[in-house]
């Protein structure tokens, strides 16, 4: 059953790329169009991820308890398409705010719907290599829709790149049906071994709450993602500021450079996971992002993207793969697989539903260098603290794959 589907969550993954990560920096550009200002534009954002945030972790508990996987992500498909219209033709504050909220909340629930649907598919023992290939056809779909969305806005307007979105989710709708229901083991998607009884009944709740590990896996995510979420979306902006180019071009070259990376980070990840730790790999992926904030805010000119994005594309590349796949190292054998990750991405969410924010407004004040700085500066501090986290404790809570589990009760 799996000769069929692999391919299609594979085809899922790309699919779903372009719907997961809603607009990204077309957003910006296109209401920078209509006479927008980077504070207004930071706010919008800002807003759509704080409803996603809010509502990641239910969410998340929603994936582990439903066996309707799949209805799950063709729904939240449904949402983004209708408010990734809404914002097309009624793009004023008010409504373009309830639209991002729309779009957060549906967008929230795609990542751990995914994963669980993969450690269904392939268990545990397979999970390290399906998210390298997960993450790959992400980026190859994020790319692909980088690419379109920029010809399809430079020849016909960036009201284009909506419509390309709208037809990208539906693929997406497509290939989840594609996915044999009967092919998911609910109980391996959630994080439960054979005969894990009590693991089921336990409450995850509490464990998330006691377990240092995740807590200080959750607190590094937060900082990078504050100093990463707003940090392409300005690179952006600050193109079409200086006049370098046009909008839709600029937008996608800056996306394509970072995906074109993302794509052998992604399975490079899932080998230096497999044969060192996800540890080593989110050190790999924490050293990215100061580098490009200081090399943003250091070159003028037009190609400074290609370093910048190469260095986005390392560090989102490596932590697609190290972040999900360390959750399940924690959680293994609990039963609360999706809790856990939808407990960390709420709040790696509250930085990066503040970067936007945070990047408009010293843009606004300061300029886009010392934006730049700033982001960059925030990601140094991720990285300060994961290395004094694992001196602190022996680090066998980032280990390989195959190590035994759970560790969550560290704390």
């Amino acid at each position: 059953m799996q000769a069929l589907s692999l391919p299609a969550l594979n085809a899922l993954n790309f699919f779903m790329a372009d719907v997961r990560d809603g607009l990204g920096p077309f957003l910006g550009v296109y209401l920078q169009e209509k006479g927008w200002g980077p504070q207004d534009i930071g706010l919008v954002m800002t807003v759509g991820g704080l409803a996603g945030m809010a509502a990641t972790t239910p969410l998340g508990a929603l994936v582990d308890h439903t066996r309707f996987k799949r209805a799950v992500m063709i729904v939240a498909s449904l949402a983004i398409i209708a408010a990734t219209l809404t914002m097309l033709y009624v793009p004023s504050l008010s409504i373009t705010i309830g639209a991002q909220i729309v779009q957060g909340v549906a967008g929230a629930v795609i990542a751990p719907a995914i994963a669980a649907i993969t450690l269904g598919l392939v268990r545990q023992a397979g999970f390290a290599r399906q998210l390298g290939r997960n993450e790959a056809f992400n980026h190859g779909g994020n790319m692909f829709a980088a690419l379109a969305g920029g010809a399809l806005g430079y020849v016909f307007g960036l009201q284009a790149v909506f419509w390309f979105m709208t037809a990208m989710a539906v693929g997406a709708i497509a290939a989840a049906l594609m996915i044999p229901a009967e092919a998911i083991d609910h109980d391996a998607a959630r994080g439960c071994e054979t005969g894990d009884v009590e693991a089921r009944e336990g409450s995850g709740w509490r464990m998330l709450l006691t377990s240092a590990p995740l807590g200080i896996l959750a607190l590094v995510m937060m900082l990078f993602h504050l100093g990463n979420g707003a940090m392409l979306p300005l690179l952006g902006q600050s193109m079409v500021a200086s006049g370098q180019g046009d909008p839709s071009t600029a937008t996608a070259l800056t996306v394509v450079v970072a995906q074109l990376t993302m794509i052998p980070m992604a399975l490079l990840g899932a080998k230096l996971a497999q044969s060192r730790s996800y540890g080593f790999v989110i050190v790999l992926a924490l050293l990215a992002l100061p580098l490009r904030g200081l090399i943003a805010a250091s070159i003028p000119g037009f190609w400074v993207l290609v370093p910048v994005q190469i260095l986005d594309g390392v560090g989102a590349g490596l932590l697609g793969v190290a972040l999900p796949g360390l959750v399940a190292r924690i959680l293994r054998g609990t039963g609360h697989f999706n809790v856990g990750l939808g407990a960390v991405m709420t709040v790696q969410g509250i930085g990066a539903s503040l970067s936007p924010t945070l990047g408009g407004w010293v843009a606004q004040s300061f300029g886009y260098g010392p934006a730049f700085l700033a982001l960059g500066g925030v990601a140094a501090v991720a990285l300060a603290v994961w290395l004094v986290a694992t001196m602190v404790f022996d680090g066998a809570w980032a280990g390989r794959p195959g190590a035994e589990g759970p560790v969550a009760a560290t704390g």
